[in-house]
């Protein structure tokens, strides 16, 4: 337990491991969508394309947007951008890093989404299977334009008895399904190749610009930490004065209500407790009511 509650606390003081795990769930997120998702082929010719196409790109696009906006340090970069100049000048360099940042993280899962779409094979085929040059395979030669066209969009389509005992349609499916998975493979691998890149040329360029924009970006995060935290305290004492105020100004209502008030021995040991003496649900429900509707303003 003492090694979870350690783990947590330095994800809480720890904005970048945030970010970064957040990154990881939203990935392992979309694998576990497209494994859930029920992957069905309208298997027309008119619609294989935009339904394939649409598959592989458009959750992407939603999963790019929820990256963004579960990132809490896009909202510093905006604020960092757009505040005004004041006695602070802005450093385009920190902001750019922080772009930078943002956008790296949020592309991970998108980029998932899309390779496992890729290795998977069925959103291509779909998409493609009506763009295929049937010359390349034998047994459209017999088939009149719409006919092949009828056919190569119901390559997708598995349970068709026609497609079951078709070559020509499981030659198409598996050509497709070959140029899906390369495609997929070869995103990854320059991925990959552009990470150790990244990694290891790093120390090659000057490293005095990339640690000041580093610095400054997470010192901009913890300050708009620090401030909103401070701002809460300031309201609670902010609303905690407001209240004994209020309460402190009602002694006088209490006593023309015959509310039950401290003996002045008590009232002695009790001086700051302006609430001793209200025990009856009554005077409870009164005190609530008053506060609801004659508010103290806020000039204490």
């Amino acid at each position: 337990m003492d090694r979870f509650r350690m783990i947590f606390q330095y994800f809480q003081s720890n904005s970048e491991s945030v970010m970064n795990g957040i990154c990881g769930l939203l990935a392992l997120a979309s694998v576990k969508m497209y494994t859930c998702f029920d992957f069905s082929c309208p298997c027309l010719p008119q619609y294989n394309m935009a339904y394939g196409l649409g598959i592989i790109f458009v959750p992407p696009i939603a999963l790019f947007l929820c990256g963004l906006i579960l990132n809490r340090q896009s909202l510093v970069m905006l604020e960092e951008w757009r505040r005004p100049q004041g006695r602070r000048k802005k450093d385009l360099a920190v902001i750019r890093y922080m772009c930078s940042s943002i956008m790296q993280r949020a592309m991970v899962a998108p980029v998932v989404w899309i390779i496992v779409t890729l290795l998977d094979g069925k959103c291509l085929i779909c998409a493609l299977s009506s763009s295929v040059d049937p010359e390349k395979f034998m047994g459209f030669a017999n088939a009149s334009p719409v006919q092949v066209q009828q056919l190569l969009a119901k390559v997708p389509c598995k349970d068709n008895e026609l497609m079951r005992n078709n070559t020509s349609c499981k030659a198409v499916s598996r050509y497709l399904r070959c140029w899906s998975q390369a495609l997929g493979w070869s995103i990854l691998l320059i991925l990959i190749v552009a990470a150790f890149l990244t990694r290891w040329l790093r120390p090659c360029f000057n490293q005095a610009t990339l640690l000041r924009a580093r610095h400054w970006s997470n010192y901009i995060d913890i300050e708009q930490k620090i401030f909103e935290e401070t701002c809460c305290e300031h309201s609670q004492l902010f609303a905690h004065k407001c209240i004994l105020h209020f309460f402190e100004s009602m002694r006088e209502e209490i006593k023309l209500c015959s509310f039950s008030l401290p003996r002045e021995g008590e009232e002695a040991e009790r001086k700051e407790d302006l609430l001793w003496g209200i025990t009856d649900q009554d005077q409870v429900n009164k005190l609530l009511k008053m506060w609801y509707y004659e508010k103290p303003p806020l000039e204490v």
